[in-house]
């Protein structure tokens, strides 16, 4: 190919977006001190999951759960990949050019499994009545279709259960940041106030209220799938310390939503645990390959 002022700056914009990727991904993983839960960082930001929602959190979460309320945990777009509504592909791919998680599937589902997965293991291990669920299919194009997350979670939450599907946001301006949107069937929970506490809250009605909530499930926004939050994750020096500390915040937040002392011990008395009352003022992961993910979601 003959050089050409065209064909240099091309080359040079490639160049430029390489070396930004490579600076981002070289960041250091904020330390754990900094990314326990529940906290309140200041300013708004935390260290690793990055900006929270600064929308006016217009409800508090004050309706008690019996400390083994069976809890469902899901991977927001898990059945919607190749259709409507896949989530975010990540900065680093969509800006940056950095090559998927995995193909055939955005970036947030990558990490909403891993995060899902990691939350009910480590939810078993300390004692909660805790489930995954993971639709057969990556692509189911009606929403009310019995194998959804949607349609799961309502009847998780229908008959009493406490449903919570992950997320991450929306990287620059289109996202909003970490937070949580409690379901709408019934008043906020405790675990809600405290998963609130611990990445921040959205209100209630958040873009006239999402499908999600809508059928009784509580979304979780992880963060904005962008710096620090992004490099944190892809970057394999510090991506097992920084699912375990997001998973870690999950749980320790449920265990105290259900008056648990974190950690799986047993449980306290009922109200032993005081929440919030005021509004928001590295290594591998496995499984790192979704078999049944695809191009076409089969």
């Amino acid at each position: 190919m003959p050089f050409t002022t065209a064909s240099a700056s091309r080359r040079l914009r490639t160049l430029r977006r390489s070396l930004v990727l490579a600076a981002l991904l070289a960041l250091p993983l904020a330390s754990g001190a900094g990314a326990q839960a529940p906290s309140q960082p200041p300013a708004g930001r935390d260290p690793l999951t990055g900006s929270r929602s600064r929308l006016q959190r217009d409800w508090v979460g004050s309706r008690p759960l019996s400390a083994d309320v069976p809890i469902l945990v899901m991977a927001g777009h898990a059945d919607s990949q190749g259709i409507a509504g896949p989530g975010t592909a990540g900065e680093a791919v969509d800006r940056f050019g950095a090559r998927p998680m995995q193909p055939g599937i955005r970036d947030e589902l990558y990490w909403n499994l891993q995060v899902a997965r990691r939350i009910t293991e480590l939810g078993l291990r300390r004692g909660l009545n805790i489930r995954f669920y993971d639709p057969p299919q990556r692509a189911i194009v009606n929403g009310d279709d019995p194998r959804t997350n949607w349609s799961e979670g309502k009847r998780h939450a229908t008959a009493g259960g406490y449903a919570l599907e992950i997320h991450f946001d929306a990287y620059g301006p289109d996202g909003v940041g970490s937070g949580v949107i409690p379901a709408l069937h019934r008043p906020a929970s405790r675990i809600d106030e405290s998963l609130a506490v611990a990445f921040g809250g959205y209100p209630l009605q958040f873009r006239g209220g999402l499908g999600g909530p809508r059928r009784g499930i509580t979304l979780l926004e992880i963060g904005k799938l962008e710096a620090p939050l992004e490099p944190a994750l892809r970057n394999p020096r510090t991506r097992e310390q920084a699912l375990t500390t997001i998973a870690e915040r999950v749980v320790t937040a449920l265990e105290l939503g259900l008056g648990r002392p974190p950690g799986g011990s047993p449980a306290a008395p009922t109200g032993a645990v005081g929440l919030s009352r005021s509004p928001d003022g590295a290594g591998s992961v496995p499984p790192a390959q979704d078999p049944r993910a695809s191009s076409a979601g089969g």
